[in-house]
C-alpha cells in the first residue's frame, strides 16, 4: 500500500462566506479561501503559495463568524477566537481518499484532518491548509468543509460536519496529554473498528478505547475515554459504510503508527495502484504548491509525505513561542504580520512569522530557563486556562509590542501597547508575568494572607496585584526595602533599564487587564495602587 504520511494540519480558521469569485473562467471544481483578517497583500501571498490565480479558482472569503456558526458549543469561546487569517485550496478527486498538506499550523495536523473530514461525509478530496504567518488552526476543519461544498456542489450532512468538528476538538486536547500521533491513532483506530464492526453500544465502545490506548502503549485519562467514547457513540449512530472511509482511516493508520496493514495489502491492491497514479498526477494540488513563497523554517506536513512532517516539525517546536499550551483559535494573532508580506523575500528568516531558527536560537539561549518551565495547562479548569490563554496573548502583544496578539486578547482594534520594550526584555518579562499567574492558578489561593490593603474581590487577583507590584516597584520604599524586599536580584535585572514611569504604565494596564477577566473594574483600584 502506497505511504502517504503522517501529521500535516489543519485549516486554519476557516469557513466560508461569499468572497470575490471570477464566475466565467474560475475551476468550479477549486475553490480557495482567504481569511477576512489578511491584508491584500497576505491574501496575495497565499495565492502564489497555492500556485493559482483568481481566474482559476473560486475564491472566498472565510469570516469568525463563520466559524463561530459551526463551532459554538463544540469550543470554547478562547479556542474559536475572534480573527480569521488562515486559508485552505480544495479540489474534490474521484479517487485516491483524503489527501492534505499543511503549512504554517502548528496545533492540528493533516492526519487530524483526514480522518476528521472523513467523518463529515467526505470520501476523496485534495486539501492545503496554509497561513502567511504560523497559527494554531484551531477552526480550519469547517472552512475546509464549506470549501468543498462549494466546489463539488454536495451538500454534507449537518450531523456529521457537527460530529467532525467535535472529533477535531476531542483530538486537538487530546494530543496536547499524549502527543499529535498518540492521539490521532487513539480516536482514529476506535472510529475504525466502532464503524467496521457497526459497534452500538457504549460499555463496548469504552472497552475498544481502551484496548486501543493499551496496544499503542498509551495512558488516557478515563475523563478523555469517556470524551472519546461520547464522541463514537455518536457516529455509530450515522450509520457510515466502511468502505467509504477506509483508504482514508486506514491510511492515517499507517501514518501515525508506522505500520502499514497486510490485510490492506491483500485486499487494496486496486485502490494503492490507483492513487499511486493520483499521486503521480501534477494537477494534485497537494504537490503543486510554491514552498518558497513562506520562507524557511515553516511548520510544513503532508499526508502523502511522512518525512515532510518530520523534518520541519522539531523546528517549529523550538520556534513555538505563545507558551500557552492548548492554543486559542487566536493564536492566529501570535505572530506579528510585520514582514509576513515579505515572507517570499530573501529577508524571510528574519520576519517573526517565519519562525527564524536563527533568532529562536539565540531567545532559547537567552532565555533557557523559561522554555524548560513551559505551564502545563491541562491540570487547569477549563475557565482558569481561558484566562491563562488571554493573559498569556495580552503579556505577547503588551510587551513584546506584538500588535495582532493584543488584538486577539482584547479583541479592540483600539488597544496598543504603551510601552516598548526592547525584545529580550519583552519575552523574559512575558515569561515572568505568565508564570506567576499560572503558579496562582495552578496551586490554588489557599496560601494567600490577607493585610487589610486588598483592592479586589477576587483573592486570585490581590495575589497577582501583590506579585507585579513587586516585580514592577510599586510602592517600594526609596531605599529598596518594605514589600519588595524578598525580589531577587535576577528579578531586579529584569526591568533595570526600564524607567519607572513606564513600569507604572505596565503594572496598571497588566491588572486593569486581568480584572477585566474577573468582571472587575480596575481603574480606581489601580490609580489606589499606584499612589501607595
Amino acid at each position: 500500500m502506497k505511504k502517504r504520511n503522517l501529521i500535516a494540519a489543519l485549516l486554519c480558521s476557516a469557513c466560508l462566506v461569499a468572497g470575490s469569485v471570477n464566475p466565467v473562467m474560475a475551476d468550479a471544481a477549486r475553490v480557495v479561501t482567504l481569511g477576512a483578517d489578511l491584508t491584500d497583500a497576505q491574501k496575495q501571498t497565499m495565492m502564489k503559495y497555492f500556485n493559482v490565480s483568481s481566474d482559476q479558482v473560486q475564491i472566498m472569503t472565510i469570516t469568525n463568524q463563520d466559524e463561530h456558526n459551526h463551532l459554538d458549543n463544540i469550543a470554547p469561546q478562547s479556542q474559536i477566537g475572534s480573527r480569521t487569517l488562515s486559508c485552505a485550496y480544495v479540489k474534490p478527486t474521484q479517487s485516491g481518499g483524503i489527501k492534505v498538506r499543511t503549512a504554517n499550523l502548528n496545533w492540528v495536523t493533516g492526519n487530524m484532518i483526514a480522518t476528521t473530514l472523513s467523518t463529515s461525509g467526505v470520501k476523496n478530496c485534495e486539501v492545503v491548509a496554509a497561513c502567511p504567518m504560523e497559527v494554531s488552526g484551531t477552526g480550519a476543519l469547517t472552512g475546509i468543509q464549506m470549501a468543498y461544498e462549494q466546489a463539488s456542489g454536495e451538500k454534507l450532512d449537518a450531523t456529521k460536519t457537527k460530529l467532525a468538528n467535535e472529533e477535531m476538538v476531542v483530538t486537538g486536547n487530546l494530543a496536547d496529554q499524549l502527543g499529535k500521533n498518540e492521539a490521532t491513532t487513539v480516536v482514529n483506530q476506535s472510529k475504525m473498528d466502532v464503524i467496521q464492526n457497526n459497534v452500538q453500544n457504549a460499555d463496548e465502545i469504552q472497552n475498544i478505547v481502551v484496548n486501543v490506548a493499551e496496544q499503542n502503549n498509551v495512558s488516557v485519562s478515563q475523563e478523555e475515554i469517556d470524551k472519546i467514547v461520547s464522541l463514537l457513540e455518536k457516529i455509530a449512530e450515522q450509520g457510515y459504510n466502511y468502505d467509504d472511509v477506509k483508504e482514508t482511516l486506514e491510511q492515517v493508520n499507517e501514518n501515525t503508527t508506522g505500520q502499514a496493514s497486510s490485510e490492506d495489502d491483500e485486499l487494496d491492491g486496486e485502490n494503492s495502484d490507483d492513487t499511486v497514479e493520483i499521486d503521480g498526477d501534477s494537477d494534485d494540488i497537494t504537490n503543486s504548491v510554491d514552498d518558497s513563497v513562506l520562507g524557511d523554517d515553516v511548520i510544513q506536513s503532508s499526508t502523502e509525505d511522512p518525512t515532510l512532517e518530520i523534518e520541519t516539525d522539531s523546528s517549529a517546536d523550538n520556534s513555538d513561542g505563545n507558551g500557552t499550551g492548548i492554543p486559542d483559535a487566536t493564536d492566529d494573532g501570535t505572530y506579528s504580520e510585520s514582514g509576513s508580506d515579505e515572507s517570499a523575500s530573501d529577508e524571510s528568516s528574519s520576519s517573526d512569522e517565519s519562525g527564524s531558527s536563527d533568532e529562536s536560537t539565540s531567545d532559547e539561549s537567552a532565555s533557557t530557563e523559561t522554555d524548560s518551565t513551559e505551564p502545563d495547562t491541562s491540570v487547569l479548569s477549563e475557565e482558569a486556562k481561558n484566562n491563562y490563554d488571554k493573559l498569556a496573548l495580552f503579556v505577547k502583544g503588551e510587551y513584546e509590542g506584538d500588535a495582532d496578539s493584543l488584538l486577539a486578547a482584547t479583541e479592540s482594534t483600539e488597544e496598543a501597547a504603551t510601552v516598548t520594550l526592547d525584545e529580550q526584555t519583552g519575552k523574559n518579562l512575558a515569561a515572568t508575568v505568565e508564570k506567576d499567574y499560572y503558579d496562582i492558578l495552578n496551586n490554588g489561593t489557599d496560601s494567600y494572607e490577607a493585610d487589610g490593603t486588598e483592592t479586589y474581590q477576587s483573592t486570585e487577583l490581590n495575589m497577582m496585584d501583590r506579585k507585579l507590584k513587586k516585580l514592577f516597584g510599586i510602592g517600594a520604599a526609596e531605599d529598596g526595602t518594605d514589600e519588595n524586599a524578598d525580589v531577587t536580584d535576577e528579578t531586579k535585572a529584569l526591568l533595570a533599564d526600564v524607567t519607572e514611569e513606564d513600569k507604572q504604565t505596565l503594572y496598571k494596564d497588566t491588572m486593569k487587564f486581568l480584572a477585566g477577566l474577573y468582571g472587575e473594574n480596575t481603574d480606581s483600584a489601580a490609580d489606589e495602587s499606584t499612589a501607595e
